[in-house]
């Protein structure tokens, strides 16, 4: 088990606290996970749509902590020799042609080349091997990696070790925050899921969006955040193949902020519609709607 680094992250409350003085706004169903995962020392799997701020938690709770983000970035194709470790192969080679007739054996070449100094840490070894405090470690858009990965992932997130032939096992001398976040392009196994805890992270509600753009952008006004959430609210309705997230709200406050924009007006509205929508069928699709849209840009 691992425990808080600070007296005030042993209750619910004072990570909600913690999380909103760094501009996070996290609900009660968050910070409960949040605590869950230092007092347990399981890893966490947070599913929702993209832009809801699933990566973001993971880097607000690093500033909480102190600590190291390290972060892992999934994709179709991904070795475990990218995530894990690889040999720097020029050194080695390098070492072999400087050691060349010399009085060395082949078997004292071969352990000196495949020893520390030798070795290319990738994330998740790295989150094993940090020295000092325990690093989070983000394992982010799991979905997108292949089952054979999500498979290898199994042992690291039960066990916290992992075994490289050459030096042997090797375990966390602090067990890493482990953050992992999934889109849902595709289903996980079962496996992965016991291992985890589990949380749904939704849209927000109309109340928190608000609180959160505030937050995050404090020259906005009141009233031009809620025109936001509410319209945010309408569009996310809407059959769009990519519907805006918290990060196109966030990016919508700042653009209409930096435009000295104290109130949305129909033409600063469609001005600024490729800040939230970035699909061509989408912004056709909205056409359809224009009408509904001005008519609560203007309420």
């Amino acid at each position: 088990m691992t425990s808080p680094q600070h007296p005030v992250l042993e209750t619910v409350e004072g990570i909600q606290a913690a999380l909103r003085e760094r501009g996070y706004i996290a609900d009660l169903a968050m910070a409960t996970a949040l605590r869950l995962v230092m007092a347990l020392g399981k890893p966490l799997l947070v599913e929702g749509p993209a832009g809801v701020g699933k990566t973001q938690i993971a880097k607000t709770l690093a500033e909480v902590l102190n600590t190291r983000l390290i972060r892992l970035q999934c994709y179709e194709g991904l070795e475990v020799s990218t995530a894990l470790y690889e040999w720097n192969y020029p050194k080695q080679m390098l070492h072999i042609r400087l050691t060349e007739g010399t009085a060395q054996g082949v078997q004292q070449r071969e352990a000196e080349i495949f020893s520390e100094p030798y070795l290319l840490r990738r994330p998740l070894l790295e989150a094993l091997s940090e020295p000092e405090r325990s690093p989070v470690l983000l394992i982010d858009e799991i979905d997108r990696a292949d089952e054979e990965f999500e498979a290898f992932l199994l042992e690291l997130l039960a066990e916290f070790q992992v075994t490289i032939p050459e030096l042997g096992t090797i375990r966390a001398k602090h067990r890493p925050h482990v953050i992992l976040t999934s889109n849902r392009n595709r289903e996980l196994s079962d496996a992965l899921r016991r291992r985890c805890l589990y949380l749904w992270q939704n849209y927000p509600e109309f109340e928190r969006e608000v609180e959160i753009l505030r937050a995050q952008q404090p020259r906005i006004n009141l009233r031009l955040a809620q025109k936001i959430a509410t319209l945010m609210a309408h569009l996310r309705d809407l059959p769009l193949n990519k519907a805006p997230g918290v990060a196109e709200s966030l990016d919508w406050a700042q653009a209409l902020v930096s435009l000295h924009q104290e109130a949305l007006d129909p033409h600063t509205f469609e001005a600024t519609l490729g800040v939230i929508l970035k699909d061509r069928e989408d912004l056709a699709l909205i056409q359809g709607h224009k009408r509904r849209l001005l008519e609560l840009v203007e309420s």
